[in-house]
């Protein structure tokens, strides 16, 4: 399950500090203060945290008549405490089934470095809920419970590319990502070395700033976010390297884009041939999604080394700095690209990239 995508829920400011309208991915910087977090720690709810219907009925009340679903797996994530404790959740709209009239709705109690409660609330909500699922536009679904409509507006990315020669011959291009943690990505597979790679889109500012790695020859690591990004000696691109393990560990939204891939512009089977050849084996188990027949997992594509100190990632400097492609291009593939837990479901487990489950429950 996806945990932690920060939309900071402070009661006293639902409407204006949690979900601020985000036209164009710009706005009035927000303050939050200590106050409004202690407030919102010592509230005493009015419903029990099982019932669903009390729960939605937070969640779609707290939420503008209109909003917008970044990551490109379509979570709409959230949190909000209850009696002290942060829960975080997820609605997924899954181009599986979303035309079928079902959102999935799912909130677990946030998961931290000492505590990992496993516990937690799933639900495949529609019309037997009093939840109504209409696909209101290529894009964009109406949520109606209880008298109360949200338009959720999926991300349409159909129109970002590549620059030239970020995509290299002998390489194939997935699709673009745009993760929960803000940063952008290109998704590409390189035939030869086998290995996928997550490249930085730069044709869009950046949500971080980053630093030097200490080391490390030519890669460098987000102030905010912890990823670690090399400059391909080859081509003019920045490879996703490295993410932080402590951010792995708890499954939360800077655990990196394994669980955010590009559901909505994928094209034929261009990912399913690309897992093929790393993973023979998966032919006849998967859908072009890398899906299982039954939905419960999904191929995990998680390339990136998982470092706890900025150290490690000077074995990738040493590596890349010595190689010549194709073997240059494994210098940046670890064990991360294996069948596991869907992370689409971060809904009620939170998984580190090395256990996908299928509704990404990030209490991001």
């Amino acid at each position: 399950m996806k945990a932690p995508r920060y939309l900071i829920w402070y009661s006293a400011f639902l409407s204006l500090m949690m979900f601020p309208p985000l036209p164009a991915l710009a706005g009035k910087t927000q303050v939050f203060t200590n106050q409004a977090y202690i407030e919102e720690a010592h509230n005493q709810p009015d419903f029990e945290i099982a019932d669903m219907p009390s729960v939605l009925s937070l969640v779609l009340g707290s939420l503008p008549d209109k909003v917008k679903v970044y990551p490109t797996e379509n979570y709409y994530y959230f949190y909000f405490n209850y009696k002290g404790i942060k829960y975080s959740g997820n609605l997924r709209f899954d181009v599986a089934d979303r035309d079928q009239g079902v959102v999935h709705f799912n909130y677990f109690k946030d998961f931290t470095n000492w505590q990992r409660d496993e516990s937690g609330f799933s639900f495949l909500l529609g019309a037997k809920d009093g939840v109504t699922v209409k696909h209101a536009d290529k894009l964009a679904y109406e949520v109606s419970f209880k008298g109360r409509k949200v338009r959720f507006e999926l991300n349409d990315l159909s129109g970002v590319k590549p620059p030239p020669g970020v995509v290299q011959k002998g390489e194939s291009y997935i699709g673009p990502i745009f993760d929960e943690s803000g940063i952008r990505f290109f998704l590409i597979f390189n035939e030869a070395a086998k290995t996928f790679h997550y490249i930085l889109d730069e044709s869009a500012p950046a949500a971080d700033q980053f630093n030097s790695a200490a080391g490390a020859d030519r890669i460098t690591i987000g102030i905010r976010t912890g990823f670690a990004f090399y400059a391909d000696r080859f081509a003019n691109r920045k490879i996703l390297v490295g993410v932080n393990l402590l951010n792995t560990s708890i499954n939360n939204y800077l655990d990196g884009p394994f669980d955010q891939l590009p559901d909505n512009t994928l094209q034929g089977d261009v990912l399913e041939r690309a897992i093929l050849a790393v993973s023979p084996e998966s032919k006849g188990h998967m859908d072009r999604f890398g899906n299982s027949p039954d939905g419960e997992t999904r191929f995990l594509i998680a390339p990136y080394m998982q470092y706890e100190d900025v150290s490690e990632l000077g074995t990738i400097s040493g590596c890349a700095a010595s190689e010549m492609p194709p073997v240059y291009y494994k210098c940046f593939s670890f064990d991360g690209a294996a069948d596991s837990k869907d992370d689409s479901s971060d809904d009620n487990e939170a998984a580190p990239p090395n256990d996908q489950s299928p509704d990404d429950a990030t209490p991001q």
